[in-house]
């Protein structure tokens, strides 16, 4: 997120645009400690949903805002646990192309949300934007948000 938010800098400052706060943030999920990032195909995306089967993992996003020559992260950490899932169901859900272009091969806010049991933490930060995180960022750069 570190590293979007100072290519946004740059982009800005580059194209000459309006100097304003950038945001940027990135997910990544872990099993077993094991960073994964998104599935290489979709044989990968099946293994991966066999993985999490009846177990809890972790989501991991991170949140950066770059502002005034500074650039001020958060983490969001949320434990998802999914329920016992069977060859036909992960079958489906890979054969709709949902798990291709999202960390840990699914997406809590499209048909994953059928799988899931339980989570702890934040389901914003489960679908990659954690807002509680990002709300405190803005305020660090003076925003008014409510």
């Amino acid at each position: 997120a570190r590293l979007k938010a100072q290519a946004g800098v740059l982009a800005m400052t580059g194209r000459r645009l309006p100097v304003m706060p950038i945001l940027a943030a990135d997910t990544t999920v872990a099993l077993d400690g094991r960073p994964l990032g998104k599935p290489a195909s979709p044989e990968q995306a099946a293994e991966w949903l066999r993985s999490y089967s009846g177990k809890t993992h972790r989501v991991y996003s991170g949140v950066a805002v770059a502002w005034e020559g500074q650039v001020h992260t958060a983490l969001s950490s949320s434990k998802v646990r999914f329920r016992p899932l069977n060859e036909a169901e992960i079958a489906a859900y890979v054969a709709s192309r949902e798990p291709m272009d999202k960390a840990g091969g699914y997406g809590i806010q499209g048909h994953a949300a059928l799988f899931i049991e339980h989570i702890e933490g934040s389901y914003s930060g489960i679908m990659g934007l954690p807002l509680f995180e990002t709300a405190a960022l803005l305020r660090q750069t003076g925003m008014i948000l409510l």
